[in-house]
């Protein structure tokens, strides 16, 4: 009866009315928001457009579009089993849109709608009351939180979150091992979940932003720890394409070949060394055929 739902790739948009809405979560879906309301307008609707993609680019639809305001519950636009039951996060990562768009503080949505996707920024640096109240009307609603999407804060992660939330959480526990500054309290994190399947400790890895050794470094702490990495190259936050922003000792080719191998589960199989994103399908077809030997 429930299920994760599927996302719309960072483009929302639907009809009130006479006014068109878009919902524009990516920087580098403005170009086809921007045709999309030259085509409302066309058809003689109001355009309203808004959402994190418009933020650090507030110039660029103002010409055809009315900027600002707000669109409740938008989020269930982009994901039909999506909600959010509070705004804003007080870490400030430097690379993260949150804290500049929805601020340091965070903003409580005590009425939200109960869904399987919950994508609040930072779950466990939330008042501890407030997390109780998320839990009991999940509890109380019956529907199970099938994914936590921005997931976990592991400096706050502690034995009362990790109780508390595995109650209702019967998807993936995610968490941030952006920096390695993470390190300590993210290793306490694996440790509190060693009993956890793998599969369901899935840890996000930005790579880009510090130096490929470093970067790999982060990502094979995370495989040794019973974890699973997910790569995420350091993209601006105004880029008008999905362009990774090449740092440091990297290239654009070598962002997407650890981004391929991580992502696509290669790891697994092959050293990053020894990976050929060429024959990809072959090496992992091989490999897996090998382990059943």
């Amino acid at each position: 009866m429930f299920s994760a739902g599927r996302w719309v790739n960072g483009l929302a948009e639907w009809i009130d009315g006479d006014t068109a809405f878009l919902s524009i979560a990516f920087t580098w879906r403005l170009d086809d928001a921007y045709q999309r309301a030259i085509w409302y307008r066309a058809q003689g609707y109001r355009v309203r457009a808004g959402g994190p993609g418009v933020f650090t680019r507030k110039h660029y639809l103002a010409d055809v579009a009315e900027l600002g305001g707000e669109a409740p519950d938008a989020v269930a636009r982009h994901n039909p089993m999506a909600t959010m039951a509070s705004r804003g996060c007080p870490v400030g990562c430097w690379f993260c849109i949150v804290p500049k768009m929805e601020g340091k503080d965070f903003t409580l949505l005590p009425d939200f709608p109960v869904r399987p996707v919950l994508g609040d920024n930072n779950l466990s640096g939330l008042p501890r009351e407030y997390q109780d109240h998320i839990v009991a009307r999940y509890q109380r609603e019956g529907v199970p939180l099938l994914d936590a999407q921005s997931g976990f804060e592991p400096a706050t992660f502690d034995d009362e979150v990790w109780h508390r939330w595995r109650r209702i959480n019967k998807g993936p526990w995610r968490f941030a091992f952006d920096e390695a500054r993470d390190r300590p309290d993210v290793e306490r994190v694996m440790r509190m979940l060693r009993e956890v399947n793998p599969r369901k400790k899935q840890v996000y890895t930005l790579i880009g932003n510090e130096p490929f050794d470093a970067c790999m470094g982060r990502i094979r702490e995370v495989i040794a720890w019973g974890g699973e990495p997910y790569a995420q190259p350091f993209i601006k936050l105004n880029a008008l394409s999905k362009t990774p922003h090449v740092r440091f000792d990297w290239s654009e080719h070598q962002l997407k070949r650890v981004q391929r191998w991580v992502n696509g589960r290669f790891w697994k199989y092959t050293d990053f060394a020894h990976y050929d994103a060429s024959s990809k399908t072959e090496r992992l077809a091989d490999a897996r055929q090998a382990a059943l030997l």
